[in-house]
């Protein structure tokens, strides 16, 4: 059994050695720092079971090359950088981790939260120059104001827990409404204009799939207040970008931006891909507006790290191995994208 893994890091490589170990799995397992991509399948094209992380892009080109391919298990949430039907067609299976960190996001949502609403980007960078002074840096309360959760899967819940904990005013919206929020937490489910035109904070935990692209866009962001804050830590192109620099640039979403994820992310995060001389000029121009907007004082962006804990990582690896040997015992993973 040949079992490759893609986009692991030293520690990653000896979490799961330890861990298939204990699993009883055995085999020719190999691990490598680089994602999978047409450019470099044919050095892992004898696989038979791969477990990738988002940057690697498992196309049908991909699978095609793969003929041995029985098993992908994606280290996310998501999983849209896999040609799932493609794979079904072939009769491969694709995992995923759902769940692993619905507490490690949420933390971090607030966390962003926190961040704009205090100011600290300014704060910080001022008194790292030696000016301590106040001009400019009231930030506000957190308490009394409406918070509008998009997508209320487990990680919206968990960011409904924490508002309901801040005494904040809770919307939400999605298609699923869930009785257990509504009830501890005062919940009220409205639709999307209504939430973008009554939330102080706009926060998105949606995966991204055909129906959610550009969910908030250059339309419908003019819905919110001038003062309103707006997060994603969800996938990047259920935002567009075009929007969120349009609405900064005329004075709009003065509460501030914080974006862990955006629209040709990997062409800033990875390094590779600042060496090609082949990106796409729409995905360049992309990264080069999320770029724009880094510079403001009232916008956070982070290299998707909204999941990257020590407990969280663990808990991936470990979900990966355990679909691994479910695959090798029963026949098919736990976790199936549909």
């Amino acid at each position: 059994m040949k079992i490759y893994f893609f986009g692991i890091e030293d520690w990653e490589k000896l979490h799961i050695e330890r861990k298939l170990k204990e699993a009883g799995i055995e085999g020719d397992i190999k691990f490598t720092k680089e994602p999978l991509s047409i450019d470099n399948v044919d050095l892992y094209k004898d696989a038979d079971i791969i477990s990738v992380f988002i940057y690697s892009k498992v196309t049908k080109e991909v699978i095609d090359r793969m003929e041995n391919l029985r098993l992908i298990v994606t280290r996310s949430a998501g999983y849209d950088h896999i040609d799932v039907s493609y794979a079904k067609e072939k009769g491969i299976y694709v995992a995923y981790i759902p769940g692993y960190g619905n507490n490690t996001v949420a933390e971090y949502t607030f966390a962003l939260i926190l961040a704009l609403s205090r100011k600290f980007k300014p704060m910080i960078d001022r008194t790292a120059r030696g000016v301590f002074s106040r001009e400019g840096l009231m930030g506000i309360d957190l308490l009394g104001k409406t918070i509008g959760i998009i997508g209320t899967g487990r990680i919206g819940c968990y960011v409904a827990r924490l508002a309901h904990g801040f005494g904040m005013k809770i919307l939400a919206y999605d298609r699923t409404k869930k009785k257990e929020i509504i009830e501890k937490y005062g919940v009220e489910y409205v639709g999307l204009e209504e939430l973008l035109m009554r939330s102080d904070i706009v926060t998105i935990h949606l995966p991204y799939t055909k129906s959610t692209h550009y969910l908030i866009n250059r339309f419908n962001i003019k819905l919110m207040k001038l003062n309103a804050m707006l997060i994603n830590t969800s996938r990047g192109a259920v935002v567009e970008i075009d929007a969120v620099v349009e609405a900064l640039k005329e004075g709009r979403l003065a509460g501030g931006v914080a974006l862990d994820t955006f629209e040709a992310e990997e062409v800033l995060i990875e390094e590779e891909f600042l060496r090609r001389d082949d990106i796409p000029a729409i995905k360049l121009k992309k990264a080069m507006e999320a770029y724009y907007v880094l510079h403001e004082d009232n916008v956070i962006v982070s290299p998707h790290l909204a999941y990257y804990t020590k407990d969280a990582s663990e808990r991936i690896l470990d979900i990966a191995v355990d679909e691994i040997k479910h695959f090798l015992t029963e026949g098919k993973p736990v976790n199936i994208a549909q």
